[in-house]
């Protein structure tokens, strides 16, 4: 085990190479860059190829084209360039093609700013592109948790032959932090006998695929595909749950934003407010099931977010009406001050709020 300290960024492109990607294509953008320049010097020392597209449309096309091989490959941006692959990520997922993207989110819409965001919640989770297709989307909330879940990640692209997101906010790309690296063992990557390597290595040939003319082949592979979302919602849920036992206002929050909630849990214990936090790490599928189970044990929820509410919906349907949920945001770069969230608690706790 070695133990650096290490850029949000360079953690993805040190574990992505660890994961056996080999393979980026991508067009830098703040907060993203440093991840790039990362990938340009470590992935021609692996034996890898690192290109620079001439846009964020040529990029998840390339991946296309790279998935579709059989190889481990990832792309990253911000905001404006997951905007531009949305209509590749469609493909992909009608295909069934395997890939990373990373998305570092930043202040929007439109080109906006760089500061750092969770704007992009609704466009990763409900589906950006055209279709019926989903993404599992993780969202770490550290150092360490950016290299752990975007090694996984490529293990759930995978497992499912299907794109999945690694989704953080500038804050969490340029920060640094410790990082425990496991010893860099040689992996045994998956077997792709349905990928398209030519008639070498099997007879006949494969054929990737998204466009289905007629109307019922089509509706016959939505059908595979909604069998194996359905797949990825009963066993890929994952959350985070802090001083629950006893809290009657829980906070939820994901990200960076997560981070601050913590902190205002410990602050209002002291002035003796039981409160809590759950920590959604998959955006998609959301834990609903955790969430569900356990929110008639609360008085309120108070989703945190550094956007107008775009989780607040999910964490709604998860309580189904039970107990009323609240919401408190930042916009357009601004991140949430503790001192304001505990305000807000103060507030809903006393009966004060407003809303």
């Amino acid at each position: 085990m070695t133990r650096l300290l290490m850029k949000g960024n360079e953690a993805i492109g040190e574990a992505a190479v660890r994961a056996g990607c080999r393979y980026f294509f991508g067009y830098p953008i703040t907060p993203q860059s440093e991840l790039t320049h990362y990938l340009a010097r470590r992935l021609p020392e692996v034996g890898g190829l690192y290109l620079q597209a001439e846009s964020e449309v040529a990029s998840i096309n390339m991946v296309y084209g790279a998935a579709g091989a059989g190889a481990r490959v990832m792309t990253a941006s911000s905001g404006p360039g997951i905007s531009l692959m949305q209509e590749g990520l469609s493909f992909m997922a009608g295909a069934e093609l395997p890939c990373v993207v990373v998305n570092l989110m930043r202040g929007g819409p439109g080109l906006g700013n760089i500061g750092p965001s969770q704007a992009d919640y609704a466009q990763a989770t409900k589906g950006g592109g055209h279709g019926d297709y989903h993404m599992i989307v993780l969202a770490p909330n550290s150092v360490q948790e950016i290299m752990d879940h975007t090694r996984r990640a490529f293990d759930l692209a995978d497992q499912y032959r299907n794109p999945v997101m690694v989704m953080a906010d500038g804050i969490m790309a340029q920060m640094m932090e410790p990082v425990d690296l496991e010893e860099d063992n040689q992996i045994q990557l998956p077997a792709k006998p349905w990928a398209a390597t030519g008639t070498a290595y099997h007879e006949g040939r494969n054929v990737i695929n998204s466009c289905f003319v007629i109307p019922e082949e089509m509706e016959v592979v939505n059908l595979r595909l909604e069998k194996k979302y359905q797949k990825m919602r009963q066993s890929e849920q994952l959350c985070d749950g802090y001083l629950l036992e006893d809290a009657e206002i829980v906070l939820v929050a994901f990200g960076t934003a997560s981070r601050l909630c913590r902190s205002v849990v410990d602050k209002a214990r002291q002035r003796g407010i039981p409160a809590g936090l759950i920590r959604p790490i998959t955006l998609w599928p959301f834990p609903y099931d955790f969430i569900g189970e356990i929110a008639g044990k609360f008085k309120c929820m108070l989703a945190v977010e550094m956007n107008m509410g775009q989780m607040q919906e999910d964490v709604q349907l998860a309580v189904k009406g039970r107990i009323p949920v609240y919401h408190y945001g930042r916009l357009g770069g601004m991140v949430p001050v503790a001192r304001d969230i505990l305000e807000e608690v103060i507030k809903l706790y006393s009966g004060g709020a407003d809303r």
